[in-house]
């Protein structure tokens, strides 16, 4: 067997082998041996060449199964081939990857490339399991909100009403951020930058004890009970010794030009997802590369199942 990939030219040519692709999806899904999904029984069969599947030695409905089953690529006729092509992309492009593109790429249509695309966003979410950031003074978090939305001035007519005259945050979504600094970034989709709101939040993510640092916004004011808060006034300076916000700044860079370059229009019902994947990116820079992000999330893929229908908030 040839060694497994390390660009994208090579994943290319690697999965292009179908068994290249189960082997490479086996291994991470089942380090120990194969095991049934159904019943977690390790009583399985040979793996049937033909048929690219095995069979569950338990009697229960589906016993026989292939590599798909339980994970974001279940009940998907498109081929592994090009799952995890997109899958690569998707990990290692910068500001993202549009539906468009993968279409083009891979050889699907529009539609099933944005399904595909959600599917691995699903796949790159980060679980925190109730870890917070920070571990006392000593440790440094940036909290910031954005505005996720297009410009009034790029409206058409007949939606500007009265929104055209006002400035800034009319009609847009905000995200809250919070970085620490040398660990990760998480986000959320808020619906206000009131006291409580803010309050919970940074509760919620972050240790007591620790420096948090954030803008001169007044609903932040008494943080300072149960962390080490300190203020940067954006009107007077942007730096002041160890206390800013650009760590988080720099992600909302990244996070805007991919959303305003590659995907050009999000829908605040899918935003959330579009976090997901900037924030894997963004959190596996510097330990992983493209080959690490890739085989990160590929580990990811199991056990989390989205249906078209509640991508797009339809009955079934």
């Amino acid at each position: 067997m040839s060694p497994e990939p390390t660009s994208l030219q090579e994943a290319i040519v690697y999965f292009a082998n179908p068994d290249n692709c189960i082997d490479y999806i086996a291994i991470r899904r089942w380090p120990n041996g194969v095991i049934c999904p159904g019943c977690g029984s390790t009583k399985v069969s040979q793996f049937n060449a033909k048929r690219r599947t095995w069979k569950c030695g338990s009697h229960h409905p589906r016993r026989e199964f292939s590599v798909k089953v339980g994970t974001i690529y279940e009940d998907s006729p498109i081929p592994l081939d090009k799952w995890l092509t997109a899958t690569w992309m998707l990990t290692n492009c910068k500001h993202g990857v549009s539906s468009y593109e993968i279409a083009r790429d891979v050889k699907v249509s529009q539609k099933a490339a944005w399904f595909m695309l959600q599917r691995i966003r699903l796949a790159m979410q980060d679980e925190f399991f109730g870890s917070k950031l920070g571990s006392g003074p000593e440790s440094e978090v940036e909290v910031d909100e954005t505005f996720i939305g297009g410009k009034a001035r790029n409206m058409h007519k007949s939606k500007k009403g009265n929104s055209y005259a006002k400035r800034g945050t009319v009609n847009k979504t905000i995200v809250m951020g919070m970085l620490e600094r040398g660990g990760k970034v998480r986000t959320k989709v808020i619906t206000d930058r009131e006291k409580e709101t803010l309050h919970t939040h940074v509760a919620e993510c972050i240790e007591e004890g620790t420096s948090v640092y954030s803008d001169e916004w007044g609903p932040y004011t008494g943080l300072s009970e149960k962390f080490a808060h300190q203020v940067i006034n954006h009107a007077e300076k942007y730096v002041d010794g160890r206390v800013h916000t650009n760590g988080l700044e720099n992600f909302w860079s990244l996070l805007k030009r991919g959303l305003t370059g590659t995907y050009v229009s999000v829908e605040p019902f899918h935003l959330f997802r579009y976090l997901d994947e900037q924030m894997f990116r963004f959190n596996n820079r510097k330990n992983l590369d493209d080959a690490g992000r890739f085989d990160l999330a590929v580990r990811q893929i199991v056990g989390k199942r989205i249906t078209f229908a509640q991508l797009t908030g339809k009955p079934n």
